[in-house]
């Protein structure tokens, strides 16, 4: 193998773009279609039908991103993100098996949602957060 090989993959664009919750792959989230992770994510906020439908609706995952942000947040919301994470996740590359080979390929590659919007939740901002979306994502443990 060659060190490429076994170098981390730090950021979800250009050929990695497919690891990004923003990547356009059909999830299912109780009961209804979502074109991405984001926006099936960011619907999961509110308990709030309509606040959901219309996060689903939005034409792009960074307008569901923006939308989700102002909606009825679920009083228990802290304490069920990372599970909702994980089953959507899980979904998108259960759901489309070219994901599921391309992520697999990635072998036992550290996934760093590296980023520099801020957010050391799911990522790193340089070198520094949590990367709790880079860990669900990694399929060797």
């Amino acid at each position: 193998m060659t060190s490429v090989e076994h170098d981390p993959i730090v950021a979800f664009t250009d050929e990695h773009a497919f690891l990004s919750n923003f990547h356009f792959a059909t999830v299912h989230w109780e009961g209804d279609s979502y074109p991405t992770v984001e926006h099936a994510f960011q619907a999961a906020k509110t308990a709030d039908k309509e606040e959901r439908r219309r996060v689903r609706e939005c034409s792009s995952p960074s307008q569901a991103k923006k939308l989700g942000k102002r909606v009825t947040l679920r009083s228990d919301w802290e304490t069920v993100k990372i599970g909702i994470m994980e089953q959507l996740v899980l979904e998108k590359f259960t759901a489309h098996a070219e994901l599921n080979a391309a992520l697999l390929a990635t072998g036992e590659r550290e996934l760093i949602e590296g980023n520099t919007w801020g957010d050391v939740f799911w990522g790193k901002v340089r070198g520094r957060g949590k990367n709790h979306l880079g860990k669900i994502l990694m399929p060797c443990p």
